[in-house]
């Protein structure tokens, strides 16, 4: 069923499924799309977690959640029409719930704060400068999964009362929630379900070679500095300041999912960072630092990795919730003086098409499809108000979620006290609508900044003496796990109003999801952080966690750190200011539509590459220049089919990595140890092994 085209009502959706009734909440939540839902929220959330360790962000995974969905449902039909056992038939609102699931899952990796807040509190964050052992928490799985129950549900029911102000009254576009429930009424189509098989087959190719050569570089890896990842690409010189190509393909797989500019911002920030800025502080180390500190320490050439860094998201995170909050206004503000709608035009509707971009000729402009419109949304509206979900009730269950929060998270960490608890909690339901509605507008979570903000409150409040690097922490999780669940249901709930799912029916899968992300996850996590602390797969404590850094290092602004490196503050005092200016510039030439719009770095992702060594920055790239050589040979092939191989080849990765920390667990090494030396580094071991006496 394909969208139908009438000439005088233009193109309409929901007159393609006009003949099909909508199912019920027993025929949309099934044993069927339950047990897909769970299969996929484990393999994803193997693969969400590999890429928040590593990089610290997580790109959306709903395009292969649904596409995923979609035919694991579909080959499960066709193995029970085989076996001749009756089922329902399989819907785009079955899809949409399968979907919410497992996002609502997979991006607990993300803001439970496995990669940020979490690892933040660790000694290895900390490094060897700390004097209190109050402001370390190393992590423990017990403490985590009561964390996340504790923290993860309340935002998915304050923001319930708002869904119908923001999908029907003010029609918020959140455009990745459109562009989901495009996809998913796409597939149900015969051209899209031909198409999608074809994506799907793309996927699991990509996802099985990068699968086997995950597993075949173990071979290679039996001791330290061994395999493939260590290969010196571009010389053993660029090799010591970390440009090297480490064959990792997820880093090739989000290189080709994200922006072009997003890619070439982290290599110049690689550029500006590992080869010029860093290697030139080390030429002072004894004069601005100590000799011989470790590399963790932030007294060392770590602090200014840290704080230069840290000054440039800040600057970036300010400027951004500045223009948010100042775009939110006047959207909310030129809404309120718009005249409503008469009862007396006849065919009015209980609500007044708001979107996001529209003006006082909108409607003119739009005339022809006008009619179609009206069917589309009276459908919509219809299926979307049909469920009651009382308000009072979802009320009731955030106060009693955030009354047990805060007599028990003290109990977790005793840094935070309840009054602390109870006022995060107090403020929370404001910043989870203003999150939600810039969402829906602009289609930027802004949670982490939020969550920062109460970060520095908290600490500051706290002290560093009492633990307060801790309490930031802890009161920055708080705040991230309300803010991004809430505005990830509020995505949901539009990709479900647009599929005609029921908001009862995405309420339900996305507190499923959520469950399911509050024991997975920390499981997930957990067999990483082992193996990495026994010395498996890279024969080292765990990965160099860049965004653990950051937030480890904006908490001990906010209690006021002492024993920095000298100088450190007054960089990250320069940066700042340049990254506003950058920021600016960008805003500024967007605005102005100026022809080097498309050229200014992003400031984030320059960032990010002060932390993070230049091997993955340098693969992104690799994937984005795969994309652009598809691109340019095969346009048609390369919007169909590339994100289906960049999902294959993080998935197959992410599964990769998932059996080489199982069989380190097991004790099992590599058989093989492939080592790369320098030219005089190979001489002097040969003629170290001519003195060894030759075996007979």
């Amino acid at each position: 069923m394909e969208s139908v085209c009438d000439l005088q009502e233009g193109m309409s959706t929901e007159r393609a499924y006009e003949a099909e009734p909508v199912p019920s909440l027993s025929e949309t939540i099934t044993a069927r799309s339950l047990a897909v839902s769970f299969v996929l929220a484990v393999t994803l959330t193997v693969v969400a977690m590999k890429i928040s360790l590593n990089s610290g962000f997580l790109p959306s995974l709903s395009i292969p959640a649904c596409l995923l969905g979609f035919y694991l449902s579909r080959a499960l039909i066709r193995m029970l029409d085989y076996l001749e056992v009756s089922h329902l038939p399989f819907t785009r609102q079955e899809n949409t719930v399968i979907q919410t699931c497992v996002v609502a899952c997979t991006n607990i990796a993300f803001s439970g704060g496995f990669g940020t807040f979490l690892l933040a509190m660790g000694g290895n964050s900390a490094g060897i400068t700390m004097k209190h052992d109050n402001n370390i928490e190393e992590p423990g799985i017990i403490r985590m999964v009561g964390f996340l129950f504790l923290v993860s549900f309340a935002g998915i029911f304050i923001i319930m009362p708002f869904r119908k102000v923001m999908v029907i009254r003010h029609q918020l576009t959140f455009p990745s929630g459109t562009a989901t429930a495009h996809l998913i009424n796409s597939f149900n189509t015969p051209q899209g379900a031909t198409q999608a098989k074809i994506q799907v087959e793309m996927l699991f190719r990509s996802l099985g070679g990068s699968l086997v050569w995950s597993v075949f570089q173990w071979f290679f890896s039996a001791g330290r500095s061994c395999g493939f990842r260590v290969f010196p690409t571009f010389g053993m010189q660029a090799y010591r300041h970390g440009f090297f190509f480490d064959f990792s393909m997820t880093n090739v797989g989000v290189g080709m999912i994200c922006p072009y500019m997003i890619t070439i911002s982290m290599l110049a920030g690689s550029l500006a960072s590992w080869g010029i800025l860093w290697p030139y502080i080390e030429t002072k180390e004894g004069d601005w630092y100590p000799r011989n500190i470790g590399q963790g320490s932030l007294s060392g050439i770590k602090g200014y990795k840290v704080f230069v860094g840290v000054s440039m998201i800040l600057a970036d995170g300010l400027f951004n919730f500045l223009t948010i909050m100042f775009r939110t206004s006047r959207t909310m503000a030129k809404r309120r003086s718009q005249p409503p709608v008469l009862a007396s035009q006849g065919n009015a509707q209980p609500f007044q098409c708001l979107n996001a971009g529209s003006n006082g000729g909108a409607m003119d402009m739009e005339q022809q499809t006008t009619t179609a419109k009206s069917f589309d949304e009276r459908r919509r509206a219809q299926v979307f108000l049909r469920d009651q979900i009382p308000n009072m009730v979802t009320i009731g269950v955030y106060v009693l979620l955030a009354a047990v929060s805060t007599l028990v998270i003290p109990l977790l960490y005793r840094q935070l006290k309840y009054y602390h608890v109870a006022l995060v909690y107090i403020a929370a339901p404001l910043f989870t609508f203003c999150n939600a509605y810039g969402y829906g507008i602009t289609d930027m979570n802004l949670s982490s900044t939020y969550a920062k903000i109460a970060m520095l409150v908290f600490g500051s409040w706290v002290g560093i003496k009492d633990g307060g690097v801790v309490a930031g922490l802890v009161a920055c999780g708080i705040m991230m796990c309300t803010l991004t669940n809430g505005g990830d249901v509020m995505q949901d709930l539009k990709t479900g109003y647009l599929t005609l799912t029921s908001p009862r029916a995405v309420l339900i899968s996305e507190l499923v999801g959520t469950t399911l992300g509050c024991i997975i996850n920390p499981t997930v996590f957990w067999i990483f952080y082992k193996v990495y602390k026994t010395g498996g797969a890279t024969g080292g404590d765990i990965p160099d966690v860049p965004y653990a850094r950051v937030y480890r290092g904006m908490a001990m602004l906010s209690v006021g750190q002492e024993g920095l490196p000298k100088h450190s503050m007054l960089l990250a005092k320069v940066f700042f200011l340049l990254a506003l200016a950058l920021c600016l510039i960008r805003e500024v030439a967007s605005r102005q539509s100026w022809r080097m719009k498309g050229y200014i770095p992003s400031t984030v992702a320059m960032a990010i590459a002060f932390f993070v060594p230049p091997d993955m920055p340098i693969g992104m790239c690799i994937g984005s220049l795969v994309l652009y050589m598809w691109e340019r040979m095969d346009p048609c092939g390369e919007r169909m089919l590339s994100s289906a191989v960049a999902s294959g080849l993080i998935c197959g990765d992410g599964l990769g990595s998932l059996v080489s920390s199982l069989l380190t667990l097991t004790k099992a090494t590599g058989p093989i140890c492939i080592k790369f030396l320098s030219r005089g580094d190979n001489e002097k071991l040969d003629a170290f092994l001519a003195t060894l006496p030759a075996k007979t």
